[in-house]
């Protein structure tokens, strides 16, 4: 004879919630990847477009035009103290890259290989180094022309590419600074939005306007010259990584630029009449 224990014939009162449907699962995936790439950007070159916008408010409120004004990108962090500089220069320059591996992890956590589906490896070195030296010897020329143009206008600060004590180390650590730089604005402001902002949804014009908007910001230190050039080398780089699908020879490009800046700035600051200096 069966035990009855009060439970027989009862019905079960225990909800059961339905599977989210497949707009919600979308949605929440959407939602983490907005997250996701505001941190990222608040780690990067969305902080720095914040602190460039300061600068350039600074510079605009102070007496004198901006030409009287300079701006410096790669200064001494010690001066009269070479091994200790040397030790910040080579911190900072490290430090810099951090966001560029948090994006490859979180790139691998997705399930892609890392940097290499963003077309940064060396699967085409003569491919990559040579798109990218023609990219490079195209911006820079016109680059340089509208900065002078700029400038001479009073929309733009004197830009000092290195203002560094002539020590052993100068040149290395300035082309150590290009490549992070290369390394970091390419790979997270160029390949890594795009990315995120397609997974969003995002047209690809709204993409592009999104991606060259925040490039010009963070070079907004350098005045209304530096926010418009680098606003349209974003376009060209955003233009040219679509057609590509790779990431690596726009990072070669912004390296040669940058090298090309801080090398030939060293080397020809006072001795030629063209070259503004503070």
């Amino acid at each position: 004879m069966g035990v009855d224990n009060g439970t027989a014939g009862r019905e079960s009162h225990v909800r059961v919630e339905p599977e989210p449907v497949a707009e919600d699962r979308r949605e929440d995936g959407r939602g983490y990847l907005r997250t996701e790439t505001l941190l990222v950007l608040a780690l990067s070159l969305g902080a720095s477009a914040v602190s460039a916008l300061i600068s350039f408010t600074g510079s605009l409120t102070k007496p004198g035009g901006l030409k009287d004004q300079a701006a410096t990108l790669n200064g001494s962090y010690a001066p009269g103290r070479p091994w200790l500089d040397l030790a910040w220069q080579l911190f900072g320059i490290a430090t810099a890259l951090v966001p560029v591996l948090l994006v490859a992890h979180l790139l691998t956590r997705e399930g892609a290989p890392g940097l290499r589906v963003l077309g940064f490896d060396r699967t085409r070195p003569g491919w990559d180094l040579g798109r990218g030296a023609l990219v490079a010897a195209g911006i820079g020329s016109a680059g340089l022309a509208f900065y002078l143009a700029s400038r001479a206008a009073g929309f733009n600060l004197t830009v000092v590419p290195e203002a560094l004590p002539d020590v052993w180390w100068k040149f290395p650590v300035l082309i150590l600074s290009a490549v992070q730089n290369a390394v970091v604005e390419e790979v997270i402001v160029l390949a890594y939005l795009l990315r995120r902002l397609d997974g969003l949804g995002w047209s690809p014009t709204a993409a592009l306007l999104a991606s060259s908007v925040l490039r010009g910001s963070y070079h907004l230190y350098q005045g209304v010259g530096g926010f418009v050039g680098n606003m349209v080398m974003g376009v060209v780089f955003v233009l040219a990584y679509r057609r590509w699908g790779r990431v690596a020879p726009l990072v070669i490009a912004h390296a040669l630029l940058d090298i090309v800046a801080f090398g030939g700035y060293a080397l020809l600051a006072g001795h030629v009449s063209w070259l503004p200096t503070p």
